[in-house]
């Protein structure tokens, strides 16, 4: 009887885990439109928004994204306000914590624009990403060495960079936008 309990209840709880848990589509339309706004506003690919989103946060079900509303995995880095703790390529190390998701995605665009180690990626095409994709590994902001080509899989696997032509002009001609300006980087 004991074990048939503990069946039941591990059944419950994985069937409670599972309802809870978002897929990847609900990321997607959860998240398009403040990925296409952070494009327009700092000039980063909504694709690679979304794909770092999707990938570091799991689709929005990792304990860092759901507890600390972190979609990006960016670490603490001289950071005053609230942190979580998780073992990553260390044991017990510290990440931001934001209190909203959609403040995590406007650090994220803040974070890329003003760290000079990225810079360069803004003088790429705001439509290629596959250079962004490249150029964040080359950028380290990962290590798995395989991030670049995770992340243009998850862009072409799930059409992502169709977000990105919402954005550009010659994509969509009816869209009224005025410019892209690429943001200014404190180098350092």
């Amino acid at each position: 009887k004991r074990i048939l309990l503990i069946l039941v209840i591990t059944i419950y709880n994985l069937a409670v885990a599972a309802e809870n848990r978002i897929s990847r589509s609900q990321y997607i339309e959860t998240w398009k439109t403040e990925a296409i706004n952070q494009m327009v506003t700092y000039g980063i690919p909504a694709s690679i928004t979304l794909a770092q989103g999707i990938l570091e946060s799991g689709d929005g079900n990792s304990r860092l994204a759901k507890q600390g509303n972190n979609h990006f995995g960016i670490k603490c880095h001289n950071w005053t306000g609230k942190t979580i703790h998780k073992d990553d390529d260390k044991k017990n190390e510290c990440f931001r914590k934001y209190e909203s998701a959609r403040q995590s995605f406007q650090d994220h665009s803040e974070f890329l624009t003003e760290r000079g180690r990225y810079s360069f990626l803004f003088d790429l095409e705001p439509n290629d990403y596959k250079g962004w994709a490249k150029g964040l590994k080359t950028a380290g902001y990962a290590t798995n060495p395989k991030y670049s080509n995770l992340l243009i899989a998850l862009i072409e696997k799930n059409n992502l960079q169709q977000y990105d032509n919402m954005v550009l002009p010659s994509k969509n001609p009816g869209f009224l936008f005025a410019n892209l300006n690429k943001p200014k980087t404190n180098k350092h």
